[in-house]
């Protein structure tokens, strides 16, 4: 069965990314698209609704494409419409939002599910797999460009916040997939600059994650290292693969068919939140 989706949002990820792979099938059909600006929204090649809520009408799922805190606001809605939700990462601008759009998430009982990209490809699932094997006690994830320099996605939230709440929930995300759930977070540096996290696992694991997207000049690949009493195992963004968005389409379709139960919901989503906020609070 294919799953009838509306995109909400017409910047440059979902020109280049969410409306093409959401309109080339076989598991979804973009219904039509949302946006502030009507104007941008034509380029992607779908129908422009001016009220979202006619979007709402007109589809079975959401997929998110917006800055953090229109995602918060519109999400909420969407919730209440009985709509699933694509969600980006993060889930909100902040705690309380957060847990606004997955209480409403909960209340209305609608599937949901993250993009954390990463947590789709194959290589990377392979990695987690072999993880355990090691007797993990450590690891260590790196996530440095200069993405915040210029370019399509130097946005002003991105601007204003910086690494912790673009990158941090992808890369705090393997650390906890690899360590096991965090449950304590120190940070320090300058969230526009550098930013060093410690993480402590429930496992009584420990890592570090370095996060910074003013970097000039070439950057290493993102990269996550997990150390254990049995060796080490390591996976970088070159091993994500072409496919890694249209796995989680497919995924996206399935859980909206089975009505939840994917493990990246929004309630994962609002956990790590939870980290984000606790990491910028300590850094002021």
């Amino acid at each position: 069965m294919t799953i009838s989706v509306g995109l909400v949002g017409a910047g440059p990820w979902a020109e280049k990314v969410h409306a093409p792979a959401l309109a080339a099938g076989p598991h979804t059909r973009l219904a039509g698209v949302w946006a502030r600006r009507p104007e941008a929204a034509v380029r992607l090649g779908a129908p422009v609704f001016e009220r979202i809520e006619a979007l709402f009408d007109a589809c079975e799922a959401v997929v998110f494409s917006v800055p953090p805190a229109v995602q918060a606001e519109l999400g909420v809605l969407a919730a209440k419409a009985g709509k699933a939700l694509l969600l980006e990462k993060p889930l909100a601008a902040d705690l309380d939002g957060a847990r606004q759009l997955a209480d409403a998430v909960g209340e209305a009982g609608v599937a949901s599910q993250m993009c954390l990209t990463w947590r789709y490809s194959a290589a990377v699932r392979a990695f987690l797999a072999r993880v355990s094997a090691i007797e993990p006690f450590g690891g260590h994830a790196t996530n440095i460009s200069g993405a915040m320099l210029g370019g399509d996605f130097d946005s002003p939230w991105r601007l204003e916040r910086g690494a912790i709440l673009d990158v941090g929930p992808h890369m705090i995300d393997m650390l906890d997939a690899a360590l096991g759930a965090v449950v304590g977070v120190r940070a320090h540096g300058n969230p526009t600059g550098w930013v060093g996290l410690l993480l402590e696992h429930e496992t009584g694991a420990v890592s570090e994650a370095s996060l910074c997207l003013t970097a000039a000049g070439q950057t290493p690949p993102s990269r996550v290292d997990v150390y254990g009493r049995l060796g080490r195992e390591s996976v970088d963004r070159n091993a994500l693969g072409p496919d890694v968005f249209a796995t989680m389409i497919a995924e996206f379709a399935e859980t909206v068919r089975n009505g939840g139960g994917h493990p990246l919901d929004a309630l994962h989503g609002l956990r790590l939140q939870e980290i984000i906020d606790a990491a910028e609070a300590q850094l002021g």
